[in-house]
């Protein structure tokens, strides 16, 4: 069985000695992904002149989907292959507005999905982070 580790150029950096996507035989893996883009900013995340920070699940569940997406393209895989999902919730008032986007990019025939709070997440800016399994076949 061939194992392939892989971070990708162009991606935010990982914040740990991990790789972005790992490929075991048939199947990937894809870290924990949030809405940081490569500069180190965050989609989701708006903060004016006086420091008021707006933070919004819609846009960040729906940038964290769409870098997952673009993650498992360079193993040539998307969403559609994903049979797996574990997302992390700072907070679950926001469980609505999560849920809303992710029901724009699944169904119920979808991946299987476990959605736990947590305390934090490794920057304040972040409502959200998903893990995913995608199965590519033979």
């Amino acid at each position: 069985m061939s194992i392939k580790s892989q971070v990708i150029k162009g991606k935010a950096k990982p914040r740990g000695k991990y790789p972005h996507i790992k490929k075991v035989g048939n199947f990937l893996f894809v870290s924990g992904t949030s809405s940081r883009r490569s500069d180190n900013t965050f989609a989701g995340v708006e903060v004016d002149e006086m420091g008021t920070t707006n933070l919004d699940i819609r846009a960040q569940t729906k940038a964290v989907l769409e870098n997952i997406d673009s993650i498992l393209k360079t193993e040539g895989s998307s969403l559609a292959d994903v049979v797996d999902v574990t997302s992390f919730l700072v907070n679950m008032n926001d469980f609505g507005g999560y849920n809303e986007v992710y029901g724009s990019f699944f169904d119920y025939d979808g991946p299987t999905r476990t959605t736990v709070a947590v305390h934090q997440l490794p920057h304040p800016h972040l409502l959200v982070e998903i893990k995913a399994m995608a199965y590519i076949g033979d």
